[in-house]
């Protein structure tokens, strides 16, 4: 199996070093590695290359992204990737051909046009809320959406391509109640149920 791990934490000094995701992505690297597969790994702020990436999206059997939310979604520096990767994609006709509706025939649906079919995508995510802030009506911000409802501006992309998008991963309270040896164990686990599923 071919991995790519994408780390998309953007530093921000004395606030968010990146840490905690950094050490996410070595429990996803050591967990793929074991099992024998190859991993390749992108640092967004360390910089990439908009076409090496999309040959590294177009080669992956799985793809996993490695991100803090920040202010609700993924740091800015993921949209400038996503934007700059994807165009290239597009722009090739590799990991889709356009949204996938023609003209001829307009009962094609929009986001059928991906490629990447038979191919995985998961999100693990740090989130400064609790567990309790998720599927509850009372919550003001998520108004009862589920974790998965929060990250769809981030699957919605992938789905697009047409990758099956895997449950994803959490680690939520890092704030006020952090938990991270568990978190890390947690995560072990969850990969190992994923693949599971996946193969």
């Amino acid at each position: 199996m071919k991995v790519l791990l994408i780390n998309t934490h953007h530093r921000y000094p004395g606030w968010s070093e990146g840490g905690l995701n950094a050490s996410l992505q070595e429990v996803a690297r050591r967990f793929f590695q074991e099992r024998g597969g190859h991993v390749v790994e992108t640092v967004v702020d360390k910089g990439y290359d908009p076409q090496e990436e999309e040959r590294k999206h177009r080669e992956a059997d799985l793809v996993i992204l490695q991100t803090p939310v920040n202010w609700f979604s993924a740091p800015w520096t993921w949209k400038k990737y996503v934007d700059e990767v994807f165009n290239v994609a597009l722009g090739a006709g590799t990991l889709l051909s356009g949204d996938g509706r023609t003209r001829k025939d307009p009962s094609i649906p929009y986001g059928s046009g991906g490629n990447m079919q038979g191919r995985a995508f998961m999100v693990s995510s740090t989130w400064n809320a609790p567990a309790d802030a998720f599927d509850n009506d009372s919550n003001p911000v998520f108004q009862g959406r589920s974790l998965a409802d929060a990250l769809a501006d981030i699957t919605a992309t992938y789905r697009f391509c047409g990758y099956t998008v895997l449950p994803e991963f959490a680690v939520l309270d890092v704030y006020k109640n952090p938990q991270v040896e568990a978190d890390l164990a947690r995560y072990a686990e969850h990969l190992e149920a994923c693949a599971t599923r996946w193969e």
